[in-house]
């Protein structure tokens, strides 16, 4: 239904301090927008959203070789802020008992 090609949760230390504003961030593919995001979210941790903030980080250059070759770049994702309802919250660290069943 909702097809999210990647969705990985940011474990930093800013992430951490935005935990306890309920908000979580996410490195999401770049050719996804809030509204899938959001929609994905919901369905998938049960909660509900109540603002989507997007920012593409700062490109990374990597270069091989001399300086005469081309650079590449290796920044391919999005970073979501996902504000979250109060009372509601995502699982950081699944318990074990959720993995095996």
């Amino acid at each position: 239904m909702y097809e999210v090609q990647y969705l990985d949760l940011v474990l930093t230390e800013k992430s951490f301090n935005l935990f306890q504003k309920n908000q979580y961030i996410f490195n999401v593919d770049s050719r996804s927008n809030k509204t899938k995001i959001k929609n994905w979210i919901e369905l998938f941790f049960n909660v509900k959203v109540i603002g989507v903030n997007s920012y593409r980080p700062p490109q990374k250059k990597e270069r091989k070789g001399n300086i005469k070759q081309i650079m590449k770049h290796r920044i391919h994702y999005k970073r979501m802020i996902i504000t979250l309802k109060p009372g509601y919250s995502i699982p950081l660290f699944p318990s074990k008992s959720n993995l095996f069943n």
